[in-house]
């Protein structure tokens, strides 16, 4: 008699074909449940040139910007997903994206709930001028659609992943970034990892979310602390450090970093973002970085980083400072070697771009020494510099000015004035000592940059407006 094979006899009992019929009846109701979902999501969704007008006019609702769709269309299987194709905005300079993915949640959907667990961007170009027309229209983003008793998950959008995305700044310059984000609630990231694509040596920065806690001491528990690990590979060296978010909930936040320059080369630096250096070295140093808003828009343009560096040695492109010099600024041609240069660089956001301030910038080298201050602001240089050099001459002042690509360097009217007038009754040393008089004479009836920034910064009194002309 043959031997029933293990588990027969389980399965004929009365036992094992209930079992049995009640995983088929579970998995018969798993697959009716999986095609109402299926039909719910797809009755929902519209055709694709329905869709693509719907997703315009819902743009256009949210942002007040309206927008071309050149095409639209969505899949079930094997995930769900909704894609746009050809997508510019309706402005002088359009904001323009070739392909945009949204995967969908099965789970959210079907409970009409949006939560996006991936979306994936691919050749997005931004103009700077279009961005802007979106300033305020930051909590937009966060609005669930208009009718249809749809929510937002509390994570709206788990995951984005962009490849070719093109920032174009105020001066016609595109530069192409990848990246990765990683969101938690109120769309701060958890991980991200930015890029750009094809620079050697890498220029790339990582954040990844240490804590996130909320303090209860106040009875509410509305007090938030987030911190970031801070990793930035450029230049060749790091900039690695910690960011800190705090503040309440739902308010303003302050955001505070602290990183340390390690080894950057500071002409691969600049050349990774298009721009040339007017200086070649490495820079070592500390960053300090604050900004405070209540959105994300709010906290990039109150941006403001502090900077020491010292760049141990150090090239001066353009221009050889002891030339210039010795020749009270007629010659200039040439390079000058830095046994180390240190000093303060300033950011800080404006309306016309990033503003750079060099403070306390002092030079050494076997033939020089040099002290002064220097301003960038969209590439045009400003400052004066004081330069000694070791075969006795003294403080000889300098006017900085120009471009970056193109910096000029000479005495100012006063100091060339009173160098002639120090020259002729002292050869030599009076043309030294006469350029520094004249040069703190032009100084002293002449208002100071920073005090001029002051009074613009200060509400001007207003008029009373005029009365009635008496007859």
């Amino acid at each position: 008699m043959a031997t029933p094979a293990p588990g027969t006899a389980a399965v004929r009992s009365p036992a094992g074909r209930r079992v049995l019929r009640g995983l088929a009846v579970a998995a018969a109701a798993l697959a009716v449940l999986l095609l109402a979902g299926i039909a719910l999501l797809a009755a929902w969704l519209p055709d694709d040139e329905a869709l693509a007008r719907r997703a315009a006019a819902e743009f256009e609702r949210r942002f007040g910007v309206a927008v071309n769709v050149g095409g639209a269309h969505w899949a079930l299987r094997p995930a769900p997903v909704i894609v746009f194709e050809q997508v510019a905005t309706r402005q002088p300079q359009p904001i323009t994206l070739r392909r945009l993915a949204a995967y969908p949640s099965w789970r959210a959907a079907l409970s009409r709930r949006i939560e996006l667990v991936r979306v994936e961007a691919e050749g997005l170009v931004l103009p700077r001028a279009s961005v802007r027309a979106f300033r305020g229209r930051e909590a937009a983003a966060g609005e669930a659609p208009a009718g249809g008793g749809w929510t937002l998950a509390p994570v709206p959008v788990q995951r984005v992943v962009f490849r070719d995305a093109t920032w174009i700044d105020r001066r016609g310059i595109a530069l192409a970034y990848d990246g990765e984000v990683e969101f938690g609630t109120q769309w701060r990231p958890r991980r991200a990892v930015v890029e750009r694509p094809g620079v050697t040596p890498p220029a790339r920065l990582r954040l990844a979310r240490q804590e996130e806690r909320y303090d209860d001491s106040d009875g509410r528990g509305d007090m938030l602390t987030e911190r970031w690990r801070v990793d930035i590979d450029v230049g060749g060296g790091t900039w690695n450090g910690e960011a800190t978010l705090t503040g309440p909930r739902q308010g303003r936040l302050r955001l505070q970093a602290a990183l340390s320059p390690r080894g950057v080369d500071l002409e691969a630096l600049v050349g990774a973002f298009g721009r040339r250096s007017a200086v070649s070295g490495r820079v070592d140093g500390e960053t300090t970085l604050e900004a405070e808003g209540g959105r994300v828009g709010e906290l990039v343009r109150s941006l403001h980083t502090r900077t020491r560096f010292t760049v141990r040695p150090a090239t001066l492109r353009h221009f050889d400072l002891a030339r210039t010099v010795r020749t009270a600024g007629r010659q200039r041609e040439g390079q000058t070697v830095l046994d180390e240069l240190t000093g303060v660089l300033d950011t800080r956001s404006t309306g016309d771009g990033v503003r750079l301030r060099y403070s306390g910038l002092k030079a050494r080298s076997g033939v020089l020494g040099a002290s002064g201050r220097v301003q960038v602001l969209n590439r045009r240089l400003s400052g004066d510099i004081a330069v000694d050099l070791v075969d006795g001459v003294v403080g000889m002042p300098l006017r900085l000015g120009g471009t970056l690509d193109a910096p000029q360097l000479s005495l100012s009217g006063g100091a060339l004035a009173g160098a002639a007038a120090g020259n002729a009754v002292l050869p030599g040393a009076g043309a030294v000592i006469g350029a520094r008089i004249g040069q703190q004479l032009e100084q002293w009836f002449d208002d100071d940059d920073e005090e001029r920034e002051r009074e613009e910064r200060q509400p001007k009194e207003q008029a009373p407006p005029a009365g009635p002309a008496r007859r």
